[in-house]
C-alpha cells in the first residue's frame, strides 16, 4: 500500500511540474514571438531589427562586461579607475591585515608615470617610520586649526552617501584623528555623530546655509560653524569630476530628510548652479573669504579644479594689495581624474588639469609669489595608496584628501553604480534594504585602520628617505618613470621656482 501511495504521489508531482514547465515554455515562446515582431518592426536599433530577440544578448553582455573584466578577465594591474591590486591594497589596509608580499612586485617599474622614492644610504636607527607634526591652518583666524594627520576624508555629501556610510566615516575619522569633509550637501547629524573634526563645504547651491533664492544665509552659517567640531570652511568652486558644472543629486535620492538638511523640495532633482551666484571673479572670491572668516572665526579656503594659474596669480596680487591676512587659509586642488560624483564623460575625461600637473603648478605659483607658507595646499584625485600620498607630499602638498579610498575601506566593490541608487554595498544608496548591508561599527573600524595604515606606510617611505617628518619629503626624494623607461627626479620634471620678495 505504501509503495502504491508513493507512486501515486510521484505521478502527481511529475504531472504538476510538467504542467508548470509547459506553461512557462508557452509563455517563453509567446514572449519570444512578441519580442521578435516588436524588434523586427522598430526603426531605432539596427542590430535588433536585423537580429530580433538574439540581439538583446549583445546589450546584456555589454552591461555585464565590467563585471566579467573585474572578476575574470583583467589582470591585477589593468582595470580602471582602480585596478585589482590597488583595491586589494586598500582592503587589506582597512582590515589591518599583513601587507607584505613575496617573490617580487607585479608592478611594472618601467611603465611611464610610475613613481618611486630615493632611499637614504644611512637612515636613522630605531623605529622604521616617522610621525607627522601638527600644521597650523589659518593663523589670522580667531580659531586657527592645528592638525597633524596628512591623510583625510575628502568631500562626499550626505545624500550622495547613505546615512550608515556617513556615520561610519565620522566614527572612523574620530578614531584616526583625521578630518571629514561634509561635501556640498550641508551638515547632517551623522557627520557629527562620531565626534571627528569637520570641514564644512559651501557648495554653489549653498545647501544647508542658503536663503530661498540661493544666496548665503549668514545666520544659518553662523549656527553651523558654532559646532565645536567644525574646524574649517571650504568654498567649493568646482570638482574634478565635472569642472564647470554643478553637482547633481537625482530625485530618487532626495528623501525628506536630505531635503530638509539641504533646504530644498523633496523628491526633485537637486541641481547646483555651475558657480556661486555671488562669486564671479577673484575680487568677489576674496570678499567671500574675508566675510566668512570674520563671521565664523574659522579658517576659510576654497576648492577648485585648475585649467591654468593666471587667476591664482591675480589672487596673489590681490593678497599683496589687501594684506597677508586676507589670503585664503588653504586651497584644495582637485585633479580632473574624476571623483565619487556622477558626471558627463566629456567633462570627467576631457576638462581640467590632472593632479600630477595641477599640484606642482599651484605650489610653484605660491612659492614664486611668496605665499607658500601662508596658504596651505590640500590635494585630492585618485590618491588611495601610500606611494600615491607620498608622491603628493613630495610634490608639495601639506595634506592629501581621499574620497574613493575611504569608500573602498567601507566595502565599495567598484560596481560603478554610485549615481543609480542601486549601490550593492549600501554606501551610495538611499534604499534602506541595501543600506542594511553596511554595518556601521564594523566599517568605522575599517575606516580607522585604513587611514592609520596609509599614514604609517607613508611614514615608512619617509624614514627610508632619511627625513624626520613625512612633510619633509620633497621633489628630490621622488622619481618618475619617463617614456623611455628611465626615471627622472620630480625636481627636474618640475623645477622649484625662485621666490619673489615684496616690500
Amino acid at each position: 500500500m505504501q509503495s502504491t501511495g508513493f507512486a501515486h504521489w510521484l505521478v502527481v508531482v511529475v504531472e504538476t511540474f510538467s504542467a508548470v514547465f509547459l506553461l512557462l515554455l508557452a509563455l517563453l515562446v509567446a514572449l519570444t514571438m512578441v519580442t521578435w515582431v516588436v524588434d523586427r518592426n522598430q526603426t531605432s536599433n539596427s542590430v535588433l531589427r536585423n537580429f530580433p530577440v538574439i540581439g538583446h544578448f549583445r546589450y546584456g553582455f555589454l552591461r555585464l562586461g565590467e563585471f566579467f573584466r573585474q572578476y575574470l578577465y583583467s589582470s591585477d594591474r589593468e582595470e580602471l579607475p582602480f585596478n585589482r591590486a590597488q583595491r586589494i591594497w586598500v582592503y587589506r589596509a582597512a582590515k589591518s591585515e599583513e601587507n607584505t608580499n613575496a617573490f617580487g612586485s607585479t608592478r611594472d617599474l618601467r611603465k611611464e608615470g610610475v613613481p618611486f622614492f630615493v632611499n637614504a644610504a644611512f637612515p636613522a636607527l630605531g623605529d622604521h617610520h616617522v610621525e607627522p607634526k601638527p600644521v597650523r591652518i589659518g593663523p589670522y583666524a580667531r580659531e586657527p586649526y592645528d592638525h597633524a594627520a596628512f591623510f583625510n576624508i575628502s568631500a562626499m555629501s550626505f545624500g550622495a552617501l547613505s546615512a550608515p556610510a556617513v556615520r561610519a566615516l565620522s566614527m572612523g575619522a574620530a578614531k584616526a584623528g583625521i578630518w571629514l569633509d561634509t561635501g556640498e550637501g550641508g551638515l547632517a547629524p551623522y557627520h557629527l555623530e562620531g565626534g571627528c573634526d569637520i570641514v564644512f563645504e559651501i557648495g554653489t547651491a549653498k545647501y544647508g546655509v542658503r536663503t530661498p533664492d540661493g544666496l548665503l544665509d549668514d545666520d544659518k552659517l553662523k549656527a553651523t560653524s558654532a559646532h565645536r567640531q567644525v574646524k574649517m570652511i571650504s568654498i567649493k568652486l568646482g570638482q574634478g569630476a565635472k569642472p564647470g558644472m554643478g553637482g547633481l543629486l537625482p530625485a530618487a535620492k532626495v528623501t525628506a530628510e536630505i531635503a530638509a538638511i539641504r533646504g530644498i523640495p523633496a523628491g526633485q532633482d537637486s541641481q547646483s548652479p555651475n558657480r556661486h551666484l555671488d562669486i564671479a571673479n577673484v575680487s568677489e572670491l576674496m570678499d567671500a573669504i574675508a566675510h566668512i572668516r570674520e563671521l565664523t572665526g574659522k579658517p576659510v579656503g576654497f576648492k577648485a579644479v585648475f585649467g591654468g594659474m593666471a587667476w591664482i596669480e591675480e589672487l596673489c596680487d590681490q593678497v599683496r594689495q589687501r594684506g597677508i591676512e586676507s589670503a585664503p587659509d588653504f586651497i584644495i586642488v582637485d585633479g580632473s581624474e574624476g571623483g565619487t560624483g556622477a558626471a558627463p564623460q566629456t567633462l570627467m575625461e576631457g576638462v581640467g588639469l590632472p593632479l600630477h600637473e595641477a599640484l606642482p603648478a599651484l605650489v610653484d605659483t605660491l612659492i614664486s609669489r611668496g605665499l607658500r607658507q601662508r596658504i596651505k595646499v590640500i590635494c585630492s584625485g585618485k590618491l588611495i595608496t601610500a606611494y600615491d600620498v607620498a608622491r603628493a607630499l613630495s610634490t608639495g602638498a601639506d595634506f592629501v584628501n581621499s574620497a574613493r579610498g575611504f569608500m573602498l575601506s567601507l566595502g565599495c566593490i567598484q560596481s560603478l553604480q554610485c549615481n543609480r541608487n542601486t549601490c550593492p554595498t549600501g554606501i551610495t544608496t538611499q534604499n534602506p534594504k541595501l543600506q542594511r548591508g553596511l554595518v556601521v561599527t564594523d566599517k568605522s573600524d575599517k575606516v580607522y585602520h585604513y587611514a592609520k595604515n596609509v599614514m604609517h606606510e607613508v611614514g615608512i617611505i619617509a624614514h627610508s628617505c632619511g627625513v624626520d617628518d613625512p612633510r619633509q619629503l620633497d621633489r628630490s626624494h621622488c622619481r618618475v618613470v619617463g617614456d623611455d623607461g628611465l626615471s627622472i627626479p620630480l625636481e627636474k620634471l618640475f623645477p622649484y621656482p625662485a621666490a619673489e620678495h615684496h616690500a
